[in-house]
């Protein structure tokens, strides 16, 4: 379901980027829905040593999506784990911290600044009006200051969108990923899955929303949201009882921590509007297919976008798309040694910190991928 335009909106938004480490390709495609409602992120410096890559798919509405876009890396930075060399925990605390950036006065004017132009220019004139207090009375200080003002009870945004992001440092990827946007890495050509689609029918997710007080009627949280975990929908994360991550729809994201070799020809990031349409072998194997005659990453993007868009609305291939594509340039040195433990099986537990997720599980990928440099 949902409101489709007479004629596909096709022109993109493209770009590529690239430093010492890595280079990408990006493409996003409003398609045949009445309104663009992704967002990305790319950063090539995150910082001296590190690059960050997300895709944000919103539902509802443009502006969460377009929140995180501008925020939660930033936070992913500020976070005192992420000082002492624990990217896992600090992207974590980021995505919970979305939440909590979005709720009272200063929240509601930063997502009006970012909605439409009506919201815009209230924002803007809140801004002016109300002061922010800076500090929490007992002298210290937060970079996200408390603002009086007449949204100060703003309990967030009903709206939300799913966060998969990408992290490289060095020779180490850590994925993070709330919803049903995916992360896959292309390691010999065989695709693997680093992030799961969080759908109300895993049983980890049932079992949460059945105990948080919620329900799943025909797939879809409480009869209207097909995701178990987002960013924003705050109608679903009421419960004064329960911490963040034990909510009807939560934040909280699984984390994949994996280490990369010489075998790994390349990442991608993507919302659903392309795995709706391609299996993650499928589109490992196009891009493959269509690195062998171009060169730019962002027109390798741009292909896969047309390929899944439908002709006519209705039906797969009529949402919003979005897709990142990133080539580690350095290889690893030959000093270094990667991890022998597979990324995962499928029916693997998540882990509280470094989760082994599955390989693709596409009936043509392997369910266990080949150690760095094997033969086979």
């Amino acid at each position: 379901m949902g409101i489709y335009l007479s004629s596909p909106k096709t022109e993109k938004f493209s770009e590529d980027g690239d430093n010492v480490r890595v280079r990408y390709g990006l493409s996003s495609m409003q398609g045949w829905r009445a309104a663009m409602e992704d967002a990305h992120a790319a950063i090539t410096d995150l910082d001296a040593s590190t690059s960050f890559f997300g895709v944000y798919d919103g539902h509802g509405g443009k502006v969460v999506a377009k929140f995180c876009a501008k925020y939660l890396h930033q936070q992913v930075l500020k976070h005192e784990a992420y000082l002492q060399g624990d990217i896992g925990t600090s992207v974590q605390k980021a995505f919970f911290r979305m939440d909590e950036m979005m709720r009272g006065q200063r929240g509601w004017r930063e997502l009006a600044a970012l909605g439409d132009r009506l919201n815009k220019f209230s924002g803007m004139i809140e801004g002016l009006i109300w002061s922010p207090r800076n500090g929490d009375g007992n002298g210290n200080t937060d970079d996200w200051a408390f603002e009086e003002g007449p949204h100060s009870d703003f309990p967030g945004p009903t709206s939300g969108c799913t966060s998969c992001v990408a992290i490289i440092r060095e020779n180490q990827l850590i994925v993070a990923n709330a919803g049903d946007s995916r992360c896959v890495i292309s390691r010999k050509g065989q695709a693997y899955n680093l992030s799961r689609d969080h759908k109300p029918d895993l049983e980890i997710e049932r079992e949460r929303i059945l105990k948080a007080g919620g329900f799943i009627h025909a797939g879809r949280v409480n009869g209207s949201l097909n995701l178990a975990r987002a960013i924003g929908d705050m109608e679903f994360k009421q419960n004064k009882f329960l911490p963040a991550e034990k909510q009807i729809v939560t934040a909280d994201p699984d984390i994949n921590i994996v280490d990369l070799c010489d075998d790994d020809d390349f990442i991608v990031l993507a919302c659903d509007g392309v795995w709706d349409c391609m299996s993650s072998q499928q589109l490992v194997d196009f891009i493959h297919e269509q690195l062998k005659s171009e060169s730019k990453l962002s027109a390798v993007c741009e292909r896969v976008l047309d390929r899944c868009l439908a002709p006519t609305a209705g039906g797969e291939g009529c949402d919003n798309m979005t897709m990142i594509l990133v080539q580690i340039k350095k290889p690893v040195p030959s000093g270094a040694s990667p991890s022998d433990e597979p990324l995962a099986s499928p029916g693997d537990e998540p882990s509280a910190s470094s989760e082994k997720l599955p390989a693709s599980d596409d009936v043509i990928a392997e369910t266990k991928p080949a150690e760095c440099g094997s033969s086979s």
